[in-house]
């Protein structure tokens, strides 16, 4: 079964939105559109996280597919990313788009989630999603999302659309990779790793080492 990775670029309080330019999506008067300009630099390896989908096929939200086909087909052929995004497959979930007339295009009809698991379970390369935060959110509802690369910006937006909202489902995942750009961009991986196992600290008695390492942590605090 091949691999389902999300890719996505969001500010330290989980705003997914228009990180490119402010023409990208201004819904719900969205004021901030690109706002991730400022920190983008050669440090940041693109292709690694799967950003220009580079030997994978594309899984997009109709929003982010009308970004990408508003702009990809119409750059320099020998521009890196325009060369893959442009030749991938790219499968399109929307209830509404009737034509997509980017090259290699396919509509996802019926039920998202039903349609990914088919995909899944076909042979081919890892399936690679970008933006897409509504995508996102279904298919994380379902357990369907293998791999997470998520760049963290620094910046506080306070409003727009976030990774992950109310009905995201409550589970662990597992930091595998991390790098910081020297823009202060951190750039993670993470995989699912099962339910969240709550506890509480004032079950249990700290041992000696533990409140040695409570009052040093409140003292660098303080």
């Amino acid at each position: 079964m091949r691999k389902l990775i999300v890719s996505t670029f969001a500010s330290l309080d989980g705003i997914m939105q228009a990180p490119g330019g402010p023409e990208e999506d201004p819904t719900g008067g969205f004021a901030l559109g690109g706002w991730m300009f400022g920190y983008a630099d050669e440090s940041m390896d693109i292709s690694a996280a799967g950003f220009d989908g580079k030997d994978r096929e594309l899984v997009l939200g109709r929003r982010t597919y009308q970004i990408f086909e508003a702009y990809w087909p119409y750059q320099p052929v020998d521009h890196p990313i325009a060369k893959t995004l442009n030749a991938a497959k790219k499968y399109v979930a929307s209830r509404t788009l009737t034509m997509l007339h980017w090259n290699n295009s396919i509509p996802l009809h019926g039920d998202v989630v039903s349609a990914i698991v088919t995909l899944k379970d076909q042979p081919g390369p890892d399936l690679q999603i970008i933006g897409s935060g509504n995508l996102i959110q279904a298919l994380q509802a379902s357990s369907l999302i293998d791999e997470y690369n998520v760049w963290t910006f620094p910046v506080v937006l306070g409003r727009g659309k976030r990774l992950f909202g109310e009905t995201a489902k409550p589970s662990a995942l597992r930091l595998v990779g991390s790098r910081v750009s020297t823009a202060g961009v951190v750039m993670s991986t993470y995989v699912p790793s099962g339910d969240i196992h709550p506890g509480s600290f004032s079950n249990a008695e700290p041992s000696g080492k533990e409140l040695a390492r409570r009052k040093k942590m409140a003292d660098e605090m303080w």
